[in-house]
């Protein structure tokens, strides 16, 4: 499979030895740009509002005296930041803290924040959190499932024809369980959730879960399948008010819930759902 010119050096995919120290330069920032501009998003002029929110379930380091500390970390990207942060290179940097000593989490803090920013071209912020901290439950996302739906499928890549709408205008909250992209250099899996709450002409349903399922094949990373979709909504529905969010499965320690809104909109939280 061809690598996209913004993975030309990225670690994806790679034999990587796993580092033994901290190494801020292990961070892999990814322009959005080039995958915006096909969508007809332009830099500067972005249609929605947003966050990038990781959480990392693999996270260590020493103390001073040499113990090993663990924790959960949350971070939140904005959407307006200049890069992405291509996953690997994350949890690569990641694990360069295992044998790394600090003499506070405040400073484990300080360091991810100062490196992420850096990598990002925005501020990022960072929460740590126990591993048994209640934060962390699990939880259910809001609104009606359409994966019940008794509907014929035909195609697996994005069609935004799918999309119907009626006159009637309705303000209503829905999700699915079936979203599935792939990544856009291995061609690995990345199965997630999306939810969708938005006032504006009523959505077919049927037609939406289809254009949903219709990522099935999709290459592309978790953040833009979620501006995908939106602009879609966006231009075929018209709604006063958007949201949409997307919690994708762990992998390798980390997960990912991009979402993206119309301004004043913000997602359901906290919430992390089962697969998780």
């Amino acid at each position: 499979m061809d690598r996209p010119d913004t993975l030309e050096h990225a670690p994806l995919g790679r034999e990587s030895a796993y580092p033994e120290r901290y190494d801020a330069g292990l961070l892999y920032p990814i322009p959005r740009a080039a995958n915006r501009a096909p969508l007809g998003i332009e830099e500067g002029s972005l249609p929605f509002v947003g966050e990038d929110e990781w959480h990392a379930f693999e996270v260590s380091w020493l103390n001073q005296r040499g113990k090993p500390i663990v924790a959960v970390a949350r971070f939140r990207l904005p959407a307006d930041s200049p890069n992405l942060i291509e996953s690997k290179s994350w949890k690569l940097y990641l694990n360069s803290f295992n044998q790394t000593r600090f003499d506070s989490r405040e400073r484990v803090v300080e360091t991810l924040e100062r490196d992420l920013a850096q990598a990002a071209g925005a501020a990022v912020s960072v929460a740590l959190f126990d591993v048994d901290d209640d934060a962390l439950a699990v939880r259910r996302l809001p609104g009606e499932c359409l994966d019940e739906l008794d509907i014929d499928i035909a195609d697996y890549t994005p069609s935004a024809e799918h999309l119907k709408v009626a006159e009637e205008i309705v303000e209503e909250t829905l999700y699915s369980h079936l979203l599935k992209s792939n990544c856009p250099v291995t061609g690995q899996p990345d199965w997630g959730s999306v939810l969708i709450r938005y006032r504006g002409p009523r959505l077919d349903r049927e037609g939406l879960l289809r254009y949903l399922i219709g990522y099935r094949q999709h290459q592309d990373f978790h953040e833009h399948c979620v501006e995908h979709i939106f602009t879609d909504l966006m231009s075929r529905a018209r709604p006063e008010r958007l949201l949409v969010l997307a919690r994708y499965v762990r992998r390798g320690g980390l997960d990912i819930s991009p979402w993206r809104a119309t301004p004043g909109e913000r997602p359901p939280e906290p919430l992390r759902l089962a697969r998780q």
